[in-house]
């Protein structure tokens, strides 16, 4: 029992550092280039209504939090660091495999981050893309309803999945069905792995990443993650022009192993961190004819 608290106190304590850098990096990036101003954050205080967060307030005191002559801490990055400072809940990730996202982060935001999944390390991802938009997509509606009680300024959504991890083999031999291989909006795919219940802004938006973190898949009669990892890299391959670093958690499972080989390709596997996987997929709009795996 002592071993876990003292590693639970250490994972805290690596966290905070590691916020702490974040924030070192910003004010540096920040003088380092002074013309570049941040996309706004977008906040949503419910599931169902977007508004403007709480972090509004600052903007008349500090217009560009990234500009040299404001070196406030950003709030996002703020809440992260009070929140895991006092709480004995430690995300779900390892350090190890959070680091994985972390370094593409660290690169791309601010940027569009979709995730698939609400939890206790939904605070961290919205920090870490200070600046950018972080949007969850959670299955159980009363959990979203817990974790905006504590923490407002997240923007999610409850989604609905109608399939089940015993079903797995059945959609995986539909998965392979020429109708699958079709890039094109998830809303309009004839693919029945592609999930079409999203708000149509979930669609609409390029995301420069995707986590597949949710839904549940650890027994048979949960949804398990096999279209959202399906779905995930349809909206990767359908988006204009660019590329989408794509997240699977829990690739020790069955499903998440096999569906994320299958559909995210080997060809753009670019890294494996304990449970953690990162593809980069390519825009396949943007050179036609390109396969669906390379």
């Amino acid at each position: 029992m002592k071993s876990k608290i003292q590693l639970s106190l250490n994972l805290k304590l690596i966290l905070l550092c590691f916020f702490f850098l974040v924030l070192l990096l910003l004010i540096v990036r920040s003088s380092i280039s002074p013309s570049q101003s941040p996309i706004p954050e977008i906040h949503l205080l419910n599931s169902t209504n977007p508004t403007q967060g709480p972090e509004s307030a600052t903007s008349s005191a500090c217009s560009s939090l990234l500009t040299p002559t404001c070196t406030k801490t950003p709030p996002s990055l703020a809440n992260a660091l009070i929140h895991y400072a006092t709480t004995n809940i430690t995300p779900q990730q390892t350090l190890k495999e959070i680091s994985v996202s972390a370094r593409v982060l660290a690169k791309k935001s601010p940027c569009n981050f979709l995730v698939f999944g609400l939890g206790h390390d939904s605070l961290m991802w919205t920090a870490l893309n200070h600046g950018g938009r972080t949007v969850f997509l959670e299955e159980d509606k009363a959990w979203i309803g817990q974790i905006q009680q504590r923490l407002p300024t997240l923007e999610s959504y409850h989604v609905v999945y109608d399939t089940k991890v015993h079903q797995a083999d059945e959609l995986m031999r539909i998965g392979m069905e020429e109708e699958c291989k079709d890039v094109s909006d998830p809303r309009f795919s004839k693919c029945q792995l592609a999930l079409k219940g999203f708000p149509n802004e979930v669609y609409d938006i390029e995301w420069d990443l995707i986590m597949v973190d949710a839904p549940t898949g650890y027994h048979d009669d949960a949804p398990g993650r096999m279209s959202a990892i399906y779905t995930a890299g349809l909206m990767a391959r359908n988006r204009e022009e660019g590329e989408t670093d794509v997240f699977v958690h829990d690739v020790d499972r069955v499903v998440e192993e096999k569906f994320s080989r299958t559909f995210l390709c080997e060809g753009y596997l670019r890294e494996q961190e304990g449970r953690i996987r990162h593809f980069t997929i390519p825009s396949h709009r943007a050179r036609l004819g390109r396969p669906f795996c390379p």
